[in-house]
């Protein structure tokens, strides 16, 4: 199949398009370069069944142009980060609300009936309910979240009104290779990992009992290929957690972490976590319930946490496999 994926230069993206040649199919990939890099498509560019267009999904007439031959969308181009949407509400409701909306609409037009998209476990908002489920969500807590949930309403109202065919994934706490450790809003796993090899003591917000679904990206590339290519129609028109169905503590994480590092380097001489504030817009605790995509989409997660941070301390201190 010809497929398109939006944010294809991210970390997530990067590996869902390295996925899909691996399987031999042919793979456009739309970014603008905004969070995406350039160099996670290095070894792709000189594939034929591999296409770069530069451009932003918050243009309707680059979407559509994108849709071209393509069968099948993974669309996770976004502007991540709960903090970021905070401090910047407008690029986050212009990226993520009315890109998403671009997106859709070209597909539709386009007679698409495969698309698949990145939702977020931000959705739960305030829900206290743990292990998360997908009909029970709670109120948003952030500009993010708000556009991820959009996202899902859109895509319901187009299923209702125009028989448009989609799947969401609320991905929960995503990590692994080519995840970006630098910057204000860097994912907390390889940026602990970069401080820790650097000799900086990294910051937990919070007394470190904040846990998370943290999972590792193998899994996310598994289900997403999976709702890609269903073929069960019962399937269809749902949203699925993506998750590795247990929660981490920060603190359990940042030991996690130490020991992967010192199972490599035992040398190495590492320093302590300190605390810091709790984070706006962030929740207590999150831990989601993988029976419905596990029902529907035969899901199995296949990386643990505990291998994933090995896998991933590996992969930032250059070690193969």
């Amino acid at each position: 199949m010809r497929i398109l994926v939006t944010g294809g230069a991210g970390f997530i993206g990067s590996n869902i398009c390295e996925e899909l040649l691996l399987r031999n199919h042919e793979v456009v990939c739309l970014d603008n370069f905004i969070t995406g890099h350039k160099e996670n498509l290095s070894e792709f560019l000189p594939n034929p069944h591999f296409s770069l267009i530069e451009g932003d999904i918050r243009d309707y007439e680059t979407c559509a142009a994108a849709m071209q031959a393509i069968e099948g969308v993974v669309h996770l181009a976004a502007l991540g980060s709960v903090p970021r949407s905070i401090h910047d509400p407008i690029t986050s409701n212009s990226i993520n609300i009315q890109g998403f909306l671009n997106i859709i609409h070209a597909a539709k037009e386009a007679n698409l009936q495969r698309f698949v998209f990145a939702a977020s476990s931000s959705t739960y908002g305030d829900s206290e309910d743990l292990p998360k489920r997908e009909e029970r969500i709670g109120k948003p807590l952030s500009p993010y979240a708000v556009g991820k949930y959009v996202n899902e309403l859109y895509a319901h109202v187009y299923q209702l009104n125009y028989g448009f065919s989609y799947i969401g994934l609320r991905y929960f706490n995503v990590f692994g290779r080519r995840q970006d450790p630098n910057g204000a809003y860097a994912a907390v796993i390889p940026k602990f990992i970069q401080q820790f090899l650097q000799g900086e003591a990294p910051q937990i917000n919070g007394d470190g009992s904040t846990t998370r679904d943290f999972t590792h990206i193998d899994n996310v590339v598994e289900a997403t290929l999976q709702a890609l290519f269903n073929q069960n129609p019962q399937a269809e028109n749902q949203i699925y957690n993506v998750a590795y169905g247990a929660s981490t503590s920060l603190n359990e994480l940042a030991e996690l972490i130490k020991a992967s590092i010192l199972l490599r380097e035992p040398a190495r001489r590492l320093p302590n976590i300190i605390h810091g504030p709790f984070r706006a817009g962030d929740i207590p605790h999150s831990r989601a319930s993988i029976e419905k995509i596990a029902s529907k989409l035969s899901y199995t997660p296949r990386v643990s946490v505990r291998d994933g941070i090995q896998k991933t301390v590996d992969w930032m201190l250059g070690l193969p496999g």
